[in-house]
């Protein structure tokens, strides 16, 4: 699938030929296409300053709403598609962890409460691979001009997403919970020097993105940044790293490590009033909240712990 996209990157690159060929649209009548158009424009006229430069593109896909041109729609048979094998409610899970999605709600069609058809969710999910796939041919036709441009062997590039998305896991859909699938999201680097195509289990967050750009550009850090530089680990993936990563979605925060990740929500007080802990080497999908078992009162101390020990 990877090399359909590249594909449809390079028959879109100059916005014309076979790509449009039986499509309803061309990829810039939706916004990601014209923001495409705009950093590819940006780095031609950085080509002719001939300087330094920084630039952002924030892609809007695969964020609701699932539109996308209609060839990337036919990349996918909606019938081979897959519905989540975790459609419930995590045993022991508290109401907290739990939400109605009421983004997906306000759409058209879609029930006020309760679960969604198995036809809708499987049209959803095919919305959302096609969004995917939409926005990944709109990388590569920025990343297809930079290199035409030169720019490969000096220029890094780093590719992330804000957060995960439910796609009916745990009876959820979209994002605004504290589970893995919203709270784990890509981060790819292409950097000069760095060997393509490697991966690493270490754990990363997006605080390490700021002093890795400067170590990579040779530029002095500033002192307030929180981050860790994670450019040794370009250079050797399977380096000891970091014991633990955290994030926070409304009242819940939550600590990861390489084995568990434990959550807790806290009052204005600053009491704890609902938990869920996850033993990711038996559980990656999070099915069974394990926070009250005796044996692992130890493991929610030693996390809470170092929740708190960020709050201070």
């Amino acid at each position: 699938m990877l090399e359909e996209n590249i594909k449809l990157a390079e028959q879109t690159s100059a916005h014309k030929g076979p790509a449009f060929e039986n499509a309803d649209v061309p990829d810039n009548a939706y916004f990601d296409g014209m923001i495409a158009d705009k950093g590819i424009s940006d780095l031609r006229r950085m080509k002719d300053m001939d300087k330094p430069f920084f630039l952002a593109l924030g892609f809007f896909k695969p964020h609701l709403p699932f539109n996308a041109p209609k060839r990337y729609w036919d990349l996918y048979k909606r019938e081979e598609i897959d519905l989540a094998d975790n459609p419930f409610r995590p045993k022991g899970a508290p109401d907290a962890a739990l939400h109605n999605w009421g983004e997906l709600r306000a759409y058209h069609d879609v029930p006020p409460k309760g679960p969604l058809s198995n036809e809708m969710a499987r049209t959803l999910i095919h919305g959302y691979y096609a969004c995917v796939s939409y926005t990944d041919a709109q990388i590569g036709r920025v990343l297809v001009e930079l290199d035409r441009l030169g720019f490969r062997d000096n220029t890094v590039v780093v590719l992330w997403g804000d957060h995960g998305w439910n796609l009916g896991e745990h009876g959820l859909w979209c994002k605004h919970c504290n589970f893995e699938t919203s709270l784990h999201s890509p981060l790819i680097v292409r950097a000069p020097g760095v060997k393509a195509g490697v991966r690493t289990n270490a754990l990363t967050e997006y605080l390490d993105i700021y002093p890795s750009l400067c170590e990579l550009c040779n530029l002095p850090l500033p002192g307030h940044l929180q981050g860790k530089s994670f450019v040794p680990l370009l250079k050797n993936p399977n380096l000891p790293w970091k014991e633990a990563v955290f994030s926070r979605y409304f009242r819940g925060d939550s600590v990861k490590t390489d084995r568990y990740r434990y959550t807790e929500w806290r009052d204005k007080k600053d009491k704890a009033y609902a938990r869920m802990l996850y033993d990711h080497s038996v559980d990656w999908v999070e099915n069974v909240n394990i926070s009250e078992r005796p044996e692992n009162k130890e493991v929610v101390r030693k996390m809470s712990k170092m929740i708190r020990g960020l709050r201070q």
